[in-house]
């Protein structure tokens, strides 16, 4: 019954992001799934999640720390179809990912208190950089699901290093922000007193303190005073904080990221099974706002990833001001991203 219970939670999850009801749907296909960083914080309760996931057949997890074995070996135990094997050493990430049609990464280190993005920019870089070259090698049609920190140069690094491989395909490649997403409906449904279900707050920008911009003038019979806006605004930008200073240097946010990218990883399932009308916000390259090769926004999912990049709504005044205040701060670690790439290739 909780299986069944948590299953259903999964898939009505995000209540703004899920597709129209009126949807056509094919036959449900079979998928091949990676999650890398396996072991992790974040990795482990991701696991566990996409263990669940109907459209998940052949889960596969992967990470250095030798305990990846027994935790794909717990994790099979749950009585879910999906077959689950666990790959450790840098030996065995090319046998992990070879075929699959969907690789999750939530690999790196994670935030520490005092510890800024950038900081984290100097471990994860070469962590991701070495995963996006497996990946080319071994499932050069993959969708990537890039989780780890910072995204909003991560991913830039990825689109590199898949570039000189000959294997990029931009519509492939997302930066998971569905966390903000959920945050976002999270403490507006608490300010406005709403059915935390239904609330739908598209978010905008990047992944990373003012680089992320909830759209709060989107959300139909809300209203929010000055202060609202801005006190709403800052706890999104900035909700990761709150987590790791709670839990008092001994973690950040961990199980809601795990919840977040499941999410955004059904999504993609969805849409390479068929399923039209599926709607999220993610990071992608595109050429929605000039000079900003990255951004995220709310895009349309089909078999072949990203299927359209809708246009921005009007921002109210508040917004456009933040807006114009994440611009250079976004270029920026996008930049860092392209350069590290092009460096260490």
């Amino acid at each position: 019954m909780f299986t069944r219970r948590l299953a259903k939670a999964l898939s009505r999850a995000a209540a703004g992001q899920q597709p129209a009801r009126n949807l056509t749907v094919s036959a449900p296909r079979q998928h091949k799934v990676a999650v890398v960083g396996a072991a992790g914080g974040i990795g482990q309760p991701l696991s566990l999640l996409l263990k669940m996931q109907k459209g998940v057949t052949d889960l596969r997890l992967y990470d250095l720390a030798p305990v990846t074995p027994g935790v794909a070996a717990d994790i099979s135990h749950i009585n879910r179809p999906a077959k689950v094997t666990g790959f450790t050493g840098e030996g065995q990430l090319h046998d992990c990912l070879a075929g699959c049609d969907v690789v999750v990464v939530p690999a790196g280190v994670p935030r520490k208190p005092g510890m800024t993005r950038d900081d984290l920019f100097n471990v994860n870089a070469s962590i991701v950089a070495n995963i996006a070259k497996a990946s080319a090698k071994a499932c050069p049609n993959a969708s990537l699901l890039i989780i780890s920190n910072p995204v909003n140069s991560t991913v830039p690094i990825v689109a590199e290093v898949l570039k000189k491989a000959g294997v990029y395909d931009r519509r492939k490649l997302f930066g998971v922000t569905t966390l903000d997403v959920v945050r976002a409906n999270t403490f507006v449904a608490e300010n406005q007193k709403m059915d935390v279900t239904k609330v739908n707050v598209p978010v905008i920008g990047g992944h990373a303190g003012i680089t992320i911009l909830p759209l709060l003038s989107q959300v139909p019979g809300a209203k929010f005073s000055q202060q609202d806006k801005e006190a709403l605004t800052h706890r999104i930008m900035f909700g990761g904080d709150e987590v790791v200073k709670a839990k008092a240097g001994a973690g950040s946010a961990t199980l809601s990221m795990a919840y977040a990218g499941a999410i955004f990883t059904e999504y993609v399932l969805r849409a390479l099974s068929g399923e039209k009308g599926i709607k999220a916000c993610t990071y992608i390259e595109s050429e929605q706002v000039k000079g900003l090769r990255f951004f995220a926004s709310p895009v349309e999912l089909g078999r072949n990833g990203v299927e359209s990049v809708p246009a921005l709504p009007k921002l109210d005044d508040f917004e456009q001001g933040k807006f114009g205040e994440m611009q250079k701060e976004l270029a920026g670690s996008i930049q860092k991203g392209i350069e590290f790439a092009q460096k260490n290739a």
